[in-house]
């Protein structure tokens, strides 16, 4: 069987929890390269993934033959240049969130893998959070009648800024919450209700060390007259529910947020018994607040990511994500903060 030769490029949490692991549990896929010049994640690579090599830069990774697949894990200033480089050599790319850090960034990258027609895509996982997936089976069952109202958080106590590039990043260099989550979120809004017609936003930098954003409010008015409000916050001393959806006959709640990024770092790796399965006192509940009823929570599947990708490069068919989708979520970004100067 034909294997997508494929390498990690940097081994933070985005490489060593969300890409390595559903990779190394594929068998479409061989983890031949991880890049990281930090010696203890080059022991921990090692120690997890003996069949890799292990290179200090995406230099030497491109001056190697053989590679279908490159995996862009690195902080957001890099992630054009280096989609670049790859796709300048025919590597197909997949390039974290966020996508770049404009619009135009992202458009150029669109264009260069058009042009040398190599495959590029963007790791949008939270399209495969349980929360996300039940709601998706909600509205398709039109279990809430005609939807008015989504409210999305993403919110954490974190007062320490640990990774030093976040620290040091500004908003002009992808730092901040807005870049970070809201790419998701916003990501989720467009995927559920579709464009939109109206912006706002409100940036916050609570914790004093802090040199973009930490504590984020979007409002987005969807064509279909839907209303998203999305809430990121990392100074949140009591969090709010992570998803409410407000319908002319019912409401959907969901109090918890997925489970995958907890259990992956906990060693439940995809491919485990109970990898992605929501315990029942998790679940969320339908209908009035007269007469709730608990909704099991669909299986989260960060791993279908990959599978899809697998099926795109292997088998012809699509992207599991369309970067044209990442490009709209940076002009929205955008917009957010030229709303908020």
């Amino acid at each position: 069987m034909q294997l997508i030769r494929t390498a990690v490029v940097g081994f933070g949490l985005a490489g060593s929890v969300f890409h390595a692991p559903a990779i190394a549990a594929n068998p479409r896929y061989s983890l031949d390269f991880i890049v990281t010049a930090n010696p203890e994640r080059q022991a921990l690579a090692q120690r997890r993934y003996p069949q890799a090599r292990i290179v200090d830069t995406a230099d030497e990774l491109f001056a190697r033959p053989g590679l279908d697949l490159a995996v862009l894990g690195t902080p957001p200033s890099s992630h054009a240049p280096l989609a670049h480089a790859a796709l300048s050599r025919r590597i197909a790319v997949v390039v974290d969130k966020p996508f770049a850090l404009t619009s135009v960034q992202g458009q150029e990258l669109m264009d260069h893998a058009a042009e040398v027609g190599a495959p590029l895509t963007v790791y949008q996982n939270r399209r495969w959070d349980g929360e996300y997936l039940t709601l998706r089976k909600l509205l398709d069952e039109g279990a809430l009648g005609e939807v008015y109202r989504f409210e999305s958080r993403m919110e954490r106590w974190s007062q320490e800024i640990s990774k030093p590039w976040k620290a040091d990043a500004t908003a002009r260099e992808g730092g901040g919450l807005l870049y970070d989550l809201g790419s998701h979120l916003i990501d989720q809004a467009l995927q559920l209700f579709g464009p939109v017609t109206q912006v706002y936003g409100e940036l916050s930098a609570r914790r004093p060390q802090e040199k973009a954003d930490d504590d984020d409010f979007v409002a987005l008015l969807h064509a279909n007259g839907v209303r998203s409000h999305l809430w990121m916050n990392l100074s949140a001393a009591q969090k709010g529910p992570r998803l409410r959806v407000l319908g002319s006959t019912a409401a959907y709640t969901k109090t918890t947020a997925d489970l995958q990024e907890a259990q992956i770092i906990a060693g439940v790796l995809p491919g485990t018994p109970g990898y992605g399965e929501d315990p029942e006192q998790n679940w969320g509940v339908l209908g009035l607040d007269v007469a709730l009823l608990p909704v099991p929570t669909e299986r989260g599947n960060f791993p279908a990511f990959y599978e899809l990708l697998a099926a795109a490069l292997l088998d012809g068919g699509p992207l599991p994500v369309d970067p044209a989708d990442a490009v709209e979520v940076l002009r929205i970004i955008e917009k957010v903060r030229a709303r908020d100067c």
